[in-house]
């Protein structure tokens, strides 16, 4: 037996796999309380707006993939909010800026999380709101033990609370202080919140009914109102600058998260099921078609030839994902994944590094990227003189293991669910103290030039980097899995699944193997730097970083266990087993089940 930190778990009941131990045992109290797959994942979702803080909020975005039971086809829940009314191009110019802020109320997309979550809730689940809600609630009026990411990310933001986001230093900053790990961390503004949209939905009768209620409170009733108020006043954010949100009460009224046919491609015998290229989801799909023909050898994401092919395919998915993904109906998708695509940019992979961006022209198109993009080399990134930059794990280098957070849960009648919150960070925007909760800057995403696919145009989501999963065999759901990690989610969700289907490795040892990812690609966070041929390894591959220089990679060495969050669940719909591992990176993930 080969050890693994912790064993892969079997059972034929349920099964969560979080990045928060609180989230996954609420998601396990759910099920044995008679929940399904859709009230556990929803219960877990809002204990973790309360436990990781600094990775999700209640203003920020969840996109979801699932299959129900009774009907196995994979459907997207897309739970990602579109740029405001006011959020123009030329508004942000006008500002003097030529990047979206990383952090400040400027960047705040419409808020999805909660909508996302409610209408999951009302149309798939079976129990009442305040039942799912209760696990939040409680964490939030009566505190949980501070997990020290969680703290660490508040004695980095300290200043800028202290300074210029008061609100944000009432609550982080308990008795003026950056709380202890151990901590009970009480968050009662936001257990009021949750407690009034119970309160909101018990005023009506019949289930569904209420949860509509919950949302109309949210999208057009108080917390929209709290909202609006709040994002006119002028707060500090990445450009150093105070600057008032243009959010407004009538872009959340007007939105509601939506049902889509999620991307999918074959591979290896699997169906694997993306969002559409709003996420980044679909390079997941071409990093597997240009891996598909290859020799089983060629595919070990531990040794040096398997590294550098690996990797030079992640390039050039990544480059295609920077030129033509995005909220747009002429995504050219059906070319990005026709085999004979594949076929050809594969022919781009030699056995030397690539240090520059190389999109294609599927179906002969002309590439269209930013001349920030085109015009420069290496971006080592602007000042910021908040002290923020936009993504919360700040360094490339896994500082810390990941940003946003993720759930999957498998129950016992066969229903799967995949979901990755973020935004809405704690060190996003200043808290908004009636809500206890702040926004969340996904419009960071957005480049403020016309005509790009990812354009900052009001009413288009921003090109995302949160992508959960599903793969499908003979038609049938058999693994559901995601990361945190921004650009790198699906580059490591690309490991996982190599060495699970391609090289048979069970869950938790793939999980457990030594991680990567490279950085050969302009960042989806502010401030948009890139390291041309860039990788990072965690340095248990150190000895494989003297072979992968001497190819052209630039190689640094991240710490032996950082990089990747995976959370994973799986079933046999032949035998009904079910089966999960999480990571032990950043000593937070779960699984748990019987």
């Amino acid at each position: 037996m080969t050890f693994t930190t912790r064993p892969t778990l079997r059972g034929t009941f349920g099964m969560v796999s979080s990045t928060h131990w609180l989230a996954s045992a609420s998601a396990m109290s759910a099920l044995e309380r008679g929940g399904n797959a859709f009230d556990a994942a929803v219960a877990a979702g809002f204990v973790l707006h309360v436990v990781e803080p600094h990775m999700n909020g209640p203003g920020g975005e969840v996109p979801v993939i699932f299959a129900r039971a009774d009907d196995p086809r994979p459907v997207v829940l897309a739970g990602q909010g579109p740029a405001p009314k006011g959020a123009t191009i030329e508004h942000f110019t006008s500002q003097g800026l030529d990047l979206v802020p990383g952090a400040g109320l400027l960047a705040a997309a419409v808020p999805a999380a909660v909508d996302t979550w409610l209408i999951l809730l009302r149309d798939h689940g079976t129990k009442p709101l305040g039942e799912v809600l209760s696990y939040a609630i409680r964490y939030a009026r009566c505190g949980h033990p501070v997990a020290p990411l969680v703290c660490a990310t508040i004695e980095r933001v300290r200043p800028l609370f202290e300074q210029d986001w008061p609100s944000s230093a009432r609550q982080w900053l308990p008795a003026g202080r950056v709380p202890v790990p151990g901590d009970l961390l009480v968050n009662e503004a936001y257990a009021v919140t949750l407690e009034r949209l119970v309160a909101v939905s018990e005023r009506v009768r019949g289930r569904e009914a209420q949860i509509d209620a919950a949302r109309r409170a949210w999208r057009e009733g108080f917390v929209a109102e709290a909202i609006d108020e709040f994002v006119r006043r002028p707060h500090r954010d990445s450009s150093g600058r105070d600057h008032p949100g243009v959010l407004r009460a009538d872009d959340m009224a007007g939105f509601e998260a939506g049902y889509e046919q999620p991307v999918t491609t074959g591979f290896r015998g699997v169906t694997v099921a993306k969002t559409a290229p709003w996420g980044q989801g679909p390079a997941l799909l071409q990093m597997l078609q240009l891996l598909e023909p290859l020799h089983d050898d060629a595919l070990d994401p531990s040794h040096p030839d398997g590294i550098h092919v690996i990797a030079e395919a992640m390039k050039l998915a990544l480059a295609d994902r920077e030129a033509w993904y995005g909220d747009s109906a002429d995504v050219p998708v059906a070319d990005l994944l026709a085999p004979g695509y594949a076929q050809q940019r594969r022919a781009l992979i030699d056995d030397r590094a690539s240090a520059v961006l190389r999109p294609g022209s599927p179906g002969g198109r002309d590439v269209r990227m930013s001349s920030m993009v085109r015009s420069t080399g290496p971006r080592a990134g602007r000042a910021d003189p908040s002290g923020l930059t936009g993504e919360p794990t700040v360094a490339r280098l896994a500082e810390h293991p990941g940003d946003t957070c993720h759930v999957d849960v498998v129950d016992r009648w066969g229903n799967i669910v995949s979901a990755t919150p973020s935004g809405g960070w704690l060190q996003s925007s200043p808290t908004i103290p009636e809500l206890g909760f702040c926004l969340g800057t996904r419009l960071q995403m957005c480049w403020l030039e016309p005509d790009l696919p990812s354009s900052l145009v009001p009413g288009r989501r921003p090109r995302t980097t949160l992508s959960p999963t599903l793969v499908l065999r003979a038609n049938q759901p058999v693994l559901a899995c995601g990361s945190p990690g921004g650009d790198q989610q699906d580059q490591w969700q690309l490991l996982f699944l190599l060495r699970h289907l391609v090289l048979g490795m069970d869950l938790q040892a793939a999980i457990d193997a030594p991680m990567w990812h490279t950085t050969s690609f302009p960042s989806s966070f502010f401030p948009r730097e890139t390291t041309p041929a860039g990788l990072v390894l965690e340095s248990r591959l150190e000895a494989a970083a003297a072979r992968l220089r001497e190819r052209g990679h630039d190689v640094s060495l991240a710490e032996p266990w950082s990089l990747s969050q995976l959370c994973v669940v799986t079933r046999d719909p032949e035998s009904g087993v079910l089966s999960a591992a999480a990571n032990p990176r950043g000593m937070q993930g779960y699984a748990a089940g019987r």
